[in-house]
């Protein structure tokens, strides 16, 4: 009888309502919370309404190689399906499509696909000549960087925007994550070390963008007489120096891995000594070794490949280190351990070759190379470059886009 009464039939949804909200809000608070949905990093290439009005009814020039795409379209092939005019394109170490062995000569060509000349910038003509850029409006510069003093796309960079100064050509540089962004680590380097694997006083990982360290050779006055480039820096989104950034394509031939990006600023020294850092292998930058060492937990024997034509020690079996097992935190520091480990191993005498003074070269000063032979350790050479470090910092500072 109750059952049929009407104030009860009004009220039995609101009743029932009742009860499953007290039950969705036990559920809520016994839930595991969520976690922030990480929004996904957009490099500056896709961002196209920031700078296709920039390019229209130009004549572009485009730097790059195989790490310029757009989704799976390379940036050239883009702006062609987009009809911009794209008369010519510069390519750096490695060449266009990346293959090229590491200081290995690239000759300018024509691409296939599209039919632009190709102008190295490799070699002999490090920086585009006035006749190159003499039909040329306006340049484009996309190309994947690591973050590292001696990974020479920062000094093409340098060139190009010297170039772009001297002509009177505006610069576009479509910024990309760096994978070693997220710390600053290294002797900083001395100006009578100079060369195309160190052109700037900064330290070995400088902890910046390409975009941003295109800003600070502007700012810092580092081109030739001072000049200033027409720079414009499109950022990437969703980035900041702490985002961890896996790379979709290898940015040359012997850097195939994350855990190789990560350790090559650490291990690029050994390219200036006997010691093999497993070029010719599958895996190159994740391991080193030499003949000469004793027998150890690891071996490996280098053969010719792509990238690696005629690898040093070749077809020898080098006894050595895998690093990529012990590879399992983030680095947040160069690691000297790897040269003072090969110097004990291996002799203070036998280890360091140094033709050309390349060693030095590539540590920005002499005073590495003199530590490691005193024997000091690593935290003791570390502790040298911290007023470097400092100075750096501050100047650094004045350029970043991202916190």
């Amino acid at each position: 009888m109750l059952a049929s009464c009407g104030r009860y039939d009004v009220k039995t949804p609101s009743v029932v309502g009742d009860i499953q909200f007290v039950r969705d809000s036990i559920e809520q608070k016994n839930a595991v919370p969520k976690k922030p949905q990480v929004k996904p990093i957009q490099p500056a290439i896709e961002r196209f309404s920031l700078y296709l009005d920039s390019l229209s009814g130009k004549r572009i020039a485009v730097v790059a190689n195989q790490t310029s795409v757009v989704k799976n379209s390379h940036l050239v092939d883009t702006l062609l399906a987009m009809k911009f005019q794209v008369v010519k394109v510069f390519s750096p170490e490695h060449g266009f499509r990346g293959d090229a062995d590491a200081g290995e000569r690239v000759n300018s060509t024509v691409d296939e696909k599209t039919g632009i000349p190709i102008v190295s910038l490799y070699g002999n003509n490090k920086k585009p000549s006035v006749a190159q850029l003499s039909d040329v409006d306006i340049v484009i510069f996309d190309i994947q960087d690591v973050g590292i003093r001696f990974y020479t796309f920062i000094s093409t960079l340098h060139y190009v925007m010297e170039a772009c100064a001297e002509n009177n050509k505006k610069l576009i540089v479509l910024d990309r994550p760096n994978p070693n962004a997220h710390y600053v680590d290294g002797p900083v380097l001395e100006t009578r070390y100079k060369s195309f694997v160190g052109m700037h006083p900064v330290p070995i990982v400088y902890g910046m963008t390409i975009g941003e360290y295109a800003k600070m050779i502007n700012g810092e006055g580092w081109l030739d007489n001072k000049k200033k480039c027409d720079l414009l820096v499109i950022p990437c989104k969703n980035y900041t120096h702490k985002t961890r950034y896996s790379l979709p394509i290898a940015p040359s031939p012997n850097l195939k891995s994350d855990v190789a990006i990560a350790l090559y600023p650490s291990l690029c020294f050994f390219e200036a000594t006997t010691i093999s850092v497993g070029r010719g292998t599958d895996r190159p930058f994740e391991y080193f070794g030499h003949p000469r060492f004793p027998k150890l937990d690891h071996s490996f024997t280098p053969e010719p490949k792509v990238g690696a034509k005629s690898p040093m020690h070749k077809y020898k079996l080098c006894q050595g280190f895998d690093l990529s097992k012990s590879q399992v935190k983030r680095n947040y520091e160069l690691n000297l351990n790897y040269l003072i480990q090969a110097r004990d191993l291996l002799g203070d005498s036998a280890v360091f070759i140094d033709q050309n003074l390349f060693f030095n070269r590539l540590a920005g000063t002499a005073t590495l190379k003199e530590q490691l032979y005193k024997g000091w350790s690593a935290q003791e050479i570390k502790e040298t470059w911290r007023p470097g470090l400092s100075s750096f910092m501050e100047t650094r500072k004045k350029y970043l886009i991202y916190p």
